[in-house]
């Protein structure tokens, strides 16, 4: 089966740089999956887990805050705002990031915290779904 070069890149590190076989991911326009011959593209993608399907059969799958996504011929990039290995991630510190934020939002007072905690609850609820897919997958 034919692969592609692969980047993901966030703002502190390069995280993974290796030949794939596919690629997915929740882009802002929707469940995006990407295979070598796959047309020219750049678009952003939503907080959420990226899979990647390596030439052996395994997969690796990280957490993306956020960020672009670009296609090229023969290679694909992910530069994310934070990207974290899935088995890297901390449920215990996401759930308690959910819960100040669900505090938050549920404080009527505070208008000018609302769309910090928005943001906030929708990074971790997307760490504690990468999270619920690692452990998915390994079963």
């Amino acid at each position: 089966m034919a692969n592609m070069q692969c980047e993901i890149v966030s703002a502190e590190q390069s995280l993974f740089s290796g030949s794939i076989q596919s690629l997915s991911a929740r882009g802002t326009i929707g469940e995006l999956g990407i295979t070598p011959g796959h047309a020219p593209l750049l678009t952003g993608i939503n907080p959420g887990v990226v899979t990647l399907h390596l030439e052996d059969g395994s997969e690796h799958l990280f957490y993306a805050s956020g960020g672009f996504l670009e296609v090229q011929p023969g290679f694909v990039t992910l530069l994310a705002d934070t990207a974290i290995r899935a088995e890297d991630l901390d449920e215990a510190q996401a759930e308690e990031a959910r819960a100040a934020a669900e505090k938050t939002m549920d404080d009527k007072n505070s208008e000018a915290d609302f769309v910090s905690a928005a943001t906030i609850m929708s990074e971790s609820l997307a760490q504690l779904r990468t999270l619920e897919e690692l452990r998915r997958r390994k079963r």
